[in-house]
């Protein structure tokens, strides 16, 4: 009669324990619908800007409210301001680009 105690305690650990493993880790996977927070699309738009070969990241700032990330600061070329807008928009969470970037 106390060998099904086991095994029941067995299948509680597996229903409850599987889902609840995922929960402290690094949110890289989002859920459809889910809300990218300020700072995360600010601190992806500054490395998506910093791996390309046409722009200077350090020339260009990055600021984001409520999904909307505002570009300021100086660039070489109309080109450069364009591939700014083009490669801020491709982040996630990104919901529209306010684009500020002045000519040098």
């Amino acid at each position: 009669m106390t060998h099904w105690k086991p095994a029941l305690a067995l299948l509680a650990a597996l229903m409850f324990g599987g889902p609840l493993a995922g929960c402290g880790g690094s949110g890289a996977l989002l859920a459809p619908g889910a809300v990218v927070d300020d700072s995360t699309i600010t601190a992806g738009v500054r490395e998506a800007i910093g791996r390309s070969t046409e722009l200077v990241a350090a020339d260009i700032d990055v600021a984001t409210r409520e999904g909307i990330v505002q570009l300021s600061g100086y660039v070489g070329s109309a080109e450069n301001v364009a591939t700014a807008a083009s490669v801020a928009r491709t982040v996630k969470g990104v919901k529209s680009v306010r684009n500020d970037l002045r000519l040098k």
